[in-house]
């Protein structure tokens, strides 16, 4: 499923994050919406951007650019509590974000912290690596520190990850 940009765009005010511009309009960016999937809740989303500069390792070239790191909060629009969503509307905004430079890119990380590899409730985070032309390109083996899995892997094409490297 691709995203619907007509429909993300016309439920929010707000916009979506530069990711071409090298001026750092996109670090941080955040906003939040109202699913339309869901019974009050709201979609809290951040999306920030950081340099990476790999050596290289047996068998992995070097590597340089940007991570895009888009992580969506699921919560109760009340009471700001962690709210299960199904992966289809925040699959679609980061979608979305990713878009603005390859709509075919991106990984999806599942309910992580994408630093620390460890479980969040309530949360789906992503990941869209960029070189420094500002394409989008695969991950590079040597900033794994989570399974990836490519966004076309969600939306029913045949699954494969890619291994965490120690």
């Amino acid at each position: 499923m691709s995203a619907d940009l007509g429909r993300i765009h016309a439920d929010s005010h707000e916009s979506l994050p530069d990711l071409v511009a090298e001026n750092g309009t996109a670090n941080p960016h955040s906003l939040t919406v109202t699913a339309r999937t869901g019974t009050n809740v709201e979609l809290r989303i951040h999306t920030s951007t950081a340099p990476f500069d790999v050596a290289a390792e047996a068998w992995f070239p070097a590597s340089a650019g940007t991570v895009v790191t888009v992580v969506v909060r699921t919560v109760d629009a009340s009471t700001g509590q962690p709210r299960h969503l199904p992966p289809v509307e925040p699959n679609e905004w980061a979608r979305a974000i990713f878009s603005t430079v390859d709509s075919t890119g991106g990984y999806f990380l599942g309910a992580l912290d994408p630093d620390t590899g460890t479980h969040r409730s309530g949360q789906f985070a992503y990941r869209l690596y960029l070189d420094p032309a500002r394409r989008a390109i695969p991950v590079p083996s040597q900033v794994v520190t989570c399974p990836h899995y490519p966004l076309s892997s969600v939306d029913g094409q045949p699954e494969t990850t890619v291994p965490i490297v120690d």
